[in-house]
């Protein structure tokens, strides 16, 4: 069993979640160190290093149970879930998962892309092209919830958690999109949501326990913000006017969520496109008089590029319902926001502030230090916020690292780690200089997001598999 623990500072999690990274971006998907412990700031290979081994092909980030490391990945066209021993990087046993069809995904998206969930007795996991299994930590399969298929553009990326006996899986995709609960015990469905606004969107949910009631899973999409009853799925309270597209975990800490979201260019502060209502496009540009409107047809050719995304159900044209997402798609504003929860209903008043420059896609918020971490995704462009008021407090670009980033920004030991798309790290101290303190090369793509837990630092290349330590 592995030992509980208390986060003084992390207030809207669990008295009873455990020490390890259980998640992805760990405890309650703050990205932050569940312990006081010291870090290696010294990491690469060669340099700090516990084991490393070869390792298959995936995305899925470490998740930690006392003993192991739970990741996903692909072997011969093969779907498998491994557990790997924490102090040695030996595999202690790998499952095949069914893979009853493929998927078309993104060229930086992969099949084995969602991070497991873990708790004392179980590990669940998810696969776009199947849907979710569990074993027990011997790796007995307990049981499997077959899912989709899937019409998300990018292919599925957000992961499940585990609340209170309770699996939570977010399902965003072009049409259709709901979020889905299932007893973690049997695997059998407990509840099921529609999410009728949330389009092609990979966040991860997280937790927030009210004084009183039950807890709520805190989903953002395409929007607006939900805040799902664990024990009905009802939406409690919501926020409205979140960016169209939403990718980010958000970050909870005593009583204020921070989130961001980008869709496109278009979309940044200033260049929003105000399109006709349908019946005027109709009229005006319907030159096929079939009542739709195709590519060509478009009113605005900057908008027209975008059209495979517009165009849900794939049709080669776009109706009324279609047109009214589309309007409100590029009238959204990408942003950083702070925002104030408790209590039910609309909440939409109570978001603290906006920010709206150097709005990452991918790279999730990190909280730490008073300091409010944005990581762009291309250029190693980092930006800093004060997380009270939003304002810019610093900025920079990583000049040795100016590549692209799909892992999220994680602090532990006073550091933030930052690692780019071609194995570049950057070590900061943490709400300090954007100046790193240390940089390595991994030499390998890296997709996957650092893990840290009891003074280790556990990174995965789409390589090999790296444990850190200070000793």
């Amino acid at each position: 069993m592995r030992q509980p623990f208390i986060l003084l500072f992390l207030a809207s999690v669990s008295l009873a979640q455990t020490a390890d990274w259980d998640r992805f971006r760990g405890p309650n998907g703050t990205g932050l160190a569940p312990d006081d412990a010291a870090y290696p700031v010294e990491i690469g290979p060669g340099q700090s290093e516990v084991w490393s081994v070869d390792f298959p092909a995936g995305m899925s980030s470490p998740v930690l149970s006392a003993t192991h490391l739970f990741l996903t990945g692909v072997e011969d066209e093969k779907l498998y879930t491994y557990a790997v021993e924490r102090a040695s990087g030996e595999v202690s046993w790998k499952r095949e998962a069914p893979r009853p069809r493929k998927t078309k995904f993104h060229a930086k998206n992969h099949p084995a892309a969602a991070s497991a969930a873990v708790d004392g007795d179980r590990v669940v996991v998810f696969f776009d092209e199947y849907g979710l299994l569990a074993y027990d930590h011997a790796g007995k399969e307990l049981w499997k919830l077959p899912l989709g298929p899937f019409d998300n553009i990018y292919g599925m990326a957000a992961s499940p958690i585990l609340v209170d006996g309770v699996c939570v899986l977010p399902c965003d995709q072009q049409t259709k999109s709901f979020v889905i609960a299932v007893d973690a015990k049997t695997g059998e469905p407990l509840w099921r949501r529609a999410r009728p606004q949330a389009i092609s969107g990979h966040c991860t949910p997280i937790v927030h326990r009210p004084a009183q009631g039950p807890p709520q899973v805190l989903l953002p999409g395409s929007f607006r913000l939900d805040a799902y009853a664990l024990d009905s799925g009802e939406s409690v309270w919501w926020i409205d006017g979140l960016p169209s597209e939403m990718k980010s975990v958000p970050v909870l800490l005593d009583g204020v969520l921070w989130t961001h979201g980008y869709a496109s260019p278009l979309n940044d502060q200033g260049n929003q496109v105000e399109l006709p209502t349908f019946e005027d496009v109709i009229a005006e540009h319907d030159t096929s008089g079939d009542g739709a409107i195709s590519a060509k047809e478009m009113p605005n050719r900057a908008v027209a590029r975008y059209f495979q995304w517009l165009d849900s159900n794939a049709n080669k044209s776009l109706d009324a319902e279609e047109w009214a997402l589309t309007r409100a798609m590029f009238a959204s504003v990408n942003s950083a926001m702070a925002i104030k929860i408790g209590g039910a209903g609309d909440l939409s008043e109570n978001i603290l502030w906006h920010s709206y420059r150097s709005i990452p896609q991918l790279p999730s918020p990190l909280v730490v230090a008073d300091t409010y971490y944005l990581l762009s995704d291309s250029g190693g462009l980092l930006a800093t916020l004060s997380p009270t008021t939003g304002e810019r407090t610093a900025k920079t670009r990583l000049e040795q690292a100016s590549d692209n980033y799909f892992t999220a920004p994680v602090a532990g030991g006073g550091h933030v780690y930052l690692l780019s798309e071609n194995g570049f790290l950057s070590v900061l101290e943490a709400g300090g200089e954007l100046t790193p303190v240390h940089s390595a090369s991994f030499e390998a793509p890296c997709y996957a997001t650092p893990t840290l837990a009891r003074g280790h630092v556990y990174l995965r290349t789409m390589e090999r598999l790296y444990c850190f330590g200070r000793e």
